[in-house]
């Protein structure tokens, strides 16, 4: 048998070949004969009633249905039960009110159009700070801050906002289903198939066995399929209900997804920070998540949000507030960071902020604050392990030539400015709190087969990130065989237990050690030709303080993954234009299980984080989402930034498989602020908002 000499050794991505070749089955690829087709009509309007819907005549074999052709319960089981399947009670512009469905697609557009509704108009809201409904409320109290702000030698407050930003994976949402035998069968592009799962069970009565769910090749997530496949997958399956015994396929277009599917939550933060003899003794702030028109991930969303709003320092005495409100807009949900790149963006932008009132360098202030092993977290919980940020820290600025450069852009006149900024950020590495234990519970197995093959049976989704490769990798390194002798397969639910959703930056570090304990316990009990089956269960981990959920005390992650990222940009004062001459990143995500899959997480994450900061903008006028194509909705590019240089700190955690944690969610934490750093540099001014475009820069100059 032949072991891996290191598994951060990399090695070629198993679906590469199947993707470059084009033989990769997307669900664009399956054949439609015998095939209905599915199209969604949905609200025009922002918020009202659907007085009535006037279908024009539909030739044989076409249908529509409504709520009122769902089997059993007409909503989508996500986190809270309050997203319709289908409603005539609409409450952003894209609601989906029914759904027309036939052979032809030409002829079902053509029909479609034709389709009139009347509503009876309500009076929306747009902005989550004039909302008066208030989907979720937290608080966390940790110290005494009125002792604090009573003893304090100054004060200081900021405002900060963030706004929507659009996913763009490349394959827009799409499913397919099939009712047969009394039993529901639905595939497509998702992350999470044992959530569609739940939801399709609970929208059609259906009993969990007779509700078989199977991801297809999967064109990217982002967090965007981890809620709304739950929605779709509902409306195909009660359109296979009716259509008895066809199947149906609904594919999105490009703007039909932006339209309809879920968002980063915009924020509004503000923050009153006190400090005596140069060091923060105290901390106030207020984080609002505009939720959009339901709850969708909102609740988990803005749990990790207000966690992370003291960012990675000490700070000793803390009132946090976290509230999410109701707004009639889409709804917003999952996105790759989950609430950090919100209140990141916050807290960085107030630290240097002070540090500028201070008259001193913010990376130096920051580095005075940083956290250490042993220190409380926001939540009265501990920082276990070792906090590498100061050696990153040193690192990056040597890298980067941080101080000389901030010292030489200072007082800039010309056409062409320079500015450098910093960040350090953490991303908490699975399930907040009791997640993991109480809610996902997950299981893996493990079968062996009679040629001696061993096949991975988790229902983690592969969408373009490489955990088929890794899990594979982690298999092939605890049994000492070759990774050709391991078999993993897209999840099918009636062939895989719930190892929990691709989420949280969970795979790895939750899912990964089951696997290889797993296959520990099978190398024990290795029978050359015999079939063997081996399960693990989720065991939280011992050391962890026990969280308390209604008063947000102890230990709401059992480790951190940590980056620290210093960005440089010119600015063309005539035109507004930023460029980035470079980026320079470090990060802990403990053992690398395969450096290239790593590493182009990292430069992934960092791109999407600085899209975030100074280029995307997801306009929305009266709940009109306006720039819903490639062509005006803009994300970077490989010409937009240089080659990203990326290093790594690995601090290896004890629980995690050969010692990694998390990675994924990490880099799209930290690229939103330094950038808005560098900005402030070389504008000599203090920003608080993201995006920041080139309009926003010449409003700055022109003041």
């Amino acid at each position: 048998m032949i072991r891996m000499k290191n598994i951060s050794t990399s090695m070629q991505k198993i679906d590469h070949f199947e993707k470059i070749t084009g033989k990769a089955k997307y669900v664009c690829d399956y054949p439609t004969t015998d095939m209905l087709h599915g199209r969604i009509l949905r609200s025009s309007i922002a918020y009202g009633v659907v007085n009535s819907v006037t279908l024009p005549e539909l030739p044989d074999g076409y249908f529509y249905v409504d709520k009122n052709d769902v089997p059993a319960v007409n909503v989508v089981h996500i986190v809270q039960d309050d997203t319709p399947v289908f409603t005539h009670h609409v409450k952003y512009i894209g609601d989906p009110i029914g759904m027309i469905v036939g052979s032809d697609e030409l002829v079902l557009n053509e029909l479609f159009h034709e389709i009139k509704v009347e509503y009876k108009e309500q009076t929306p809201i747009f902005d989550a700070r004039h909302s008066g409904v208030v989907f979720f409320d937290y608080n966390i109290n940790k110290g005494d801050t009125d002792a604090a702000f009573s003893g304090a030698d100054h004060i200081f407050e900021g405002d900060y906002e963030t706004g929507l930003q659009e996913h763009m994976y490349l394959e827009t949402n799409a499913m397919i289903a099939e009712y047969k035998d009394g039993k529901m069968y639905v595939h497509g592009s998702m992350q999470c198939p044992y959530y569609l799962h739940g939801a399709v069970a609970h929208a059609t009565g259906l009993a969990p066995e007779n509700v078989i769910i199977r991801q297809d090749v999967t064109g990217g997530g982002f967090g965007g399929k981890e809620d709304y496949p739950s929605v779709l997958a509902c409306q195909v399956a009660v359109a296979a209900y009716k259509a008895k015994g066809k199947k149906v396929r609904v594919v999105f277009s490009r703007e039909e997804d932006v339209i309809a599917t879920s968002k980063r939550h915009p924020s509004f933060c503000t923050y009153k920070v006190a400090l005596k003899d140069g060091k923060i003794i105290g901390m106030i702030s207020d984080v609002l998540l505009d939720a959009g028109a339901y709850t969708t991930m909102s609740m988990v969303v803005l749990q990790r949000s207000f966690i992370a709003a003291a960012g990675v320092y000490d700070i000793p005495n803390l009132q946090i507030h976290g509230h999410a409100r109701q707004t009639n807009t889409v709804p917003n949900g999952a996105f790759r960071g989950f609430g950090g790149p919100q209140t990141f963006f916050a807290i960085e932008m107030m630290m240097t902020h002070i540090s500028r009132e201070l008259g001193i360098d913010s990376a130096d202030f920051k580095m005075k604050h940083f956290a250490k092993q042993g220190d409380l977290t926001s939540t009265c919980g501990k920082y276990h392990f070792p906090v590498p940020l100061p050696d990153m820290t040193k690192d990056i600025l040597a890298q980067s030539d941080y101080h000389k450069k901030k010292e030489a852009y200072k007082n800039q006149k010309g056409r062409y400015r320079k500015g450098i900024g910093f960040s350090a950020v953490f991303h908490g590495v699975g399930f907040t709190g009791n997640g993991e234990r109480d809610k996902i519970k997950a299981v893996v197995s493990l079968r062996k087969n009679t040629d001696d093959t061993v096949e991975i049976l988790t229902s983690s989704a592969e969408m373009g990130q490489g955990v088929n490769t890794t899990f594979t990798k982690i298999v092939a390194a605890a049994l000492e065989i070759p990774p050709e002798r391991v078999i993993i397969n897209l999840p099918d639910t009636s062939r895989v237990p719930d190892s929990g959703p691709t989420v949280a930056s969970r795979s790895i570090m939750i899912v990964g050690e089951l696997i290889r304990r797993a296959a520990e316990r099978l190398k024990s009990l290795w029978k050359d030709g015999e079939e063997q089956i081996i399960t693990e269960h989720y065991e939280h981990p011992d050391f962890m303080i026990p969280f308390d959920s209604e008063n947000y005390k102890g230990d709401a992650y059992p480790t951190y993954s940590w980056a620290v990222t210093a960005v440089e940009v010119e600015i063309d004062t005539l035109t507004g234009y930023i460029a980035i001459p470079g980026v320079w990143a470090s990060f802990d995500v403990g053992t690398l299980i395969d450096e290239n899959i790593v590493i182009g997480q990292m430069e992934g994450g960092i791109v999407q984080s600085l899209g975030y900061g100074m280029m995307e903008k997801c306009a929305i006028r009266n709940g009109h989402i306006s720039n819903k194509k490639l062509c005006d909705y803009i994300i970077p590019t490989a010409l937009d930034f240089p080659n990203i240089k990326v290093s790594f700190f690995v601090d290896k955690y004890i629980k995690g498989p050969f010692g990694a944690k998390g990675a994924g969610e990490l880099p799209h934490v930290g690229g939103a602020p330094a950038v808005l750093d560098a900005i402030q540099n070389a504008l000599d001014t203090m920003l608080n908002k993201v995006p920041f475009m080139p309009e926003d820069i010449m409003e700055v100059l022109s003041c």
